[in-house]
């Protein structure tokens, strides 16, 4: 976790990713307020010898971190790369030398205290955005109450638990790692993990998230994951890629950064001759505007202009449940021209409901209660899923008490009042038409799977059971056609039951009885026709597809194959947050333009000025860290949420 307290981020004004200075912590702003206090001293004092001394003073105590980033990193970067690789901060320095060297003491002085003083705002401002992310660490549990098999608790650290333990917890106790409930209930806080706003119901047999608070009630858990295994320490992993993955501008900027100094060095001397004998400006103004000519070209603005607004882009989508793996993706992002879905557990809610039920024309209100207590008490002795839908559909019929035999073939069946009934898929019944006939052709088609129930002459009643789309879902497909971004299902089920949903949703496309192993060749395929493409699933089938995508997106509550390969989680299954992380890539990839606009227009604004006569050092340093500051102010809009 250490590894992350520190600031990764590039540094504005060409902090190297290599290396991580911080500044000097402490002892550099100290230093720095020392140095500003001689200079204000100077400024007062009569003595022309004493104000030199002064002035010299302030710009070393002040700036001695900016001359050691300047030349100790060149140096360094030079003997690693095998070739000449300035710092950015050389640019000042040998502004603020020049300076020296012509005797405008209180010019070099005050260069190098703007410089210095604004590249701590810098500082402040990026680690900002840090902070935002990096307060997700704060949540993981550091000691659990792990009971013994005499039934003693004793507090172990974390990192102690293995599968298989048994802990205790105590109401309003962080739950320690994940595991299930084996004995009593509570309500849990689990908004820092799934971003639900809602406490949440734990009993027997669920599952609980480490990291998560739990309310007023008391448990005891079974821990089912190693502490490095648990949804907390994926998203420590996730936030420890954020730092180090950089989008392809920043990443573009970083390689640009040595290239640009050494052209303003080769130019500086050209710039020095041009004003010498060409503008015939004389000796001193022409080594004067060449100083200014090294502020104005450093390029601390353009260095800023992308890595603060990115950082603040995943801070803003973390605190909303959605973690990215690093810039690069949420860049690719602002790009994206297809999206492809997994069906189930992605778009759908996972789990079968019951749709509709028909009882026949003509059957009274108590006939059908009598008929519904019968089916609940069928199925209540069967564990399948489509079971399960049918008694949460009837949650309220008490069942009686049969003997239930499950026929391969056939389905249910149970003798009631010495008559036969049985449930069963369609086919059980043979061929039938009427009424039940229409309806079943009628569901079967919406992707409906349709079972019956009856005795041995009839069927008395149909029940329709789906997995449903969510209802998130089917607003983020509005989103994504209003995008005009193509949508693509991909499922295993049968084409008919897919293309049902897709209707439902709006799909552009459906691809159905897809195997495992075609999805990333689907995927890849996507890819011919639509450059940046998109997968969203959840499953293990799903992995190879999510790293064929140019960006993966896992669901929060997918397995953990799924979340491991993907470049982004959706902690909270909701495909809105989805919409909603486009639209923040979209605003990104916009303010990192403006910035990139602004640190240029600036730096032709200020060489254009001074070669006209009209800047002087210290306006010079104003307005070039003025627009530096812009910058990073502009790119930290991006922690603010963003209205519907």
């Amino acid at each position: 976790m250490s590894e992350l307290s520190t600031n990764h981020a590039a540094r504005s004004c060409g902090h190297n990713h290599e290396h991580d200075h911080q500044h000097g912590g402490n002892l550099a702003v100290i230093l720095y307020f020392t140095g500003l206090a001689a200079f204000l001293i100077g400024l007062f004092i009569g003595p022309d010898m004493w104000k030199a001394i002064l002035y010299i003073t302030a710009l070393v105590v002040s700036g001695y971190h900016i001359i050691i980033e300047g030349f100790a990193d060149t140096f360094r970067q030079t003997v690693l790369k095998k070739k000449l690789t300035p710092n950015v901060h050389i640019l000042m320095t040998l502004a603020a030398i020049g300076a020296v060297i012509i005797g405008d003491y209180r010019e070099a002085a005050l260069l190098i205290l703007i410089f210095a003083g604004a590249h701590f705002l810098e500082h402040y401002a990026e680690s900002k955005s840090n902070k935002e992310i990096t307060s997700l660490l704060k949540l993981n549990p550091t000691t659990a109450r792990r009971i013994g098999a005499d039934g003693t608790v004793e507090i172990v650290d974390v990192s102690a638990l293995k599968v298989g333990d048994r802990l205790s917890i105590l109401n309003g106790d962080q739950i320690p790692t994940d595991g299930i409930v084996t004995s009593g209930s509570s309500t849990v806080d689990q908004s820092s993990i799934t971003g639900e706003s809602m406490p949440v119901e734990k009993k027997e047999g669920d599952d609980l998230f480490g990291s998560t608070i739990n309310g007023s009630g008391t448990l005891t858990m079974e821990v089912t994951k190693d502490s490095s295994e648990t949804v907390i320490s994926k998203i420590i992993q996730l936030v420890s890629q954020t730092q180090n993955n950089v989008s392809r501008t920043a990443a573009f900027i970083k390689r640009l950064e040595p290239v640009y100094v050494n052209i303003v060095l080769l130019l500086t001397p050209l710039f020095y001759l041009l004003g010498y004998y060409v503008f015939q400006w004389g000796a001193y103004e022409s080594f004067y505007r060449t100083m200014v000519f090294l502020i104005a070209t450093s390029p601390c603005a353009l260095a800023a202009t992308d890595i603060p607004a990115t950082l603040s882009s995943i801070s803003n989508l973390a605190k909303r449940g959605v973690l990215f793996k690093g810039g690069s993706y949420l860049s690719n992002l602002s790009d994206l021209t297809a999206v492809a879905f997994d069906k189930t557990g992605t778009l759908t809610t996972g789990k079968p409901v019951v749709t509709d039920t028909y009882f026949g024309d003509g059957v009274t209100a108590e006939q059908e209660n009598k008929l519904a207590q019968i089916i609940v008490s069928m199925e209540r002795k069967s564990n399948h899923p489509l079971a399960q839908a049918i008694l949460k559909h009837y949650p309220d019929v008490a069942p009686l008490d049969l003997e239930v035999e499950n026929l391969i073939g056939t389905g249910l069946v149970a003798k009631v009042d010495g008559q036969v009934f049985k449930i069963g898929k369609p086919s059980s019944y043979g061929t039938f038409s009427g009424d039940f006939h229409t309806r079943t052709e009628a569901f079967e088609k919406e992707g409906k799977t349709v079972v019956y129930f009856g005795n041995e002459e009839e069927v008395l009643v149909l029940v329709a059971i789906q997995d449903v789309p969510k209802e998130t879902s089917e607003q983020a497909i509005r989103y994504l056609k209003e995008q005009n971004i193509h949508t693509v299902m991909i499922t295993g089920d049968a084409v008919r039951t897919g293309e049902a949903i897709g209707r439902t949703l709006g799909i552009d496309e459906v691809r159905g009885n897809v195997m495992p192993e075609e999805k990333a060749s689907i995927i890849t395929d996507l890819k011919k026709t639509y450059p940046v493409t998109a997968m969203v699933g959840d499953g293990v089938n799903d992995a190879p597809a999510l790293v064929a995508a140019d960006v993966g997106i896992a669901m929060g509550e997918g397995t953990d194959i799924a979340i491991d390969v993907a470049d982004a989680v959706l902690m909270k299954n909701d495909l809105m947050k989805f919409a909603y992380t486009h639209r923040v890539a979209k605003k990104l990839r916009k303010v990192v333009l403006q910035n990139i606009v602004m640190a240029l227009a600036v730096v032709m604004f200020l060489v254009i000025v001074n070669l006209n006569g009209n800047m002087n050092m210290t306006s010079a340093v104003i307005i070039h860290e003025g627009s530096t500051l812009a910058v990073i102010l502009n790119g930290l809009r991006m922690l603010k949420g963003m209205e519907n």
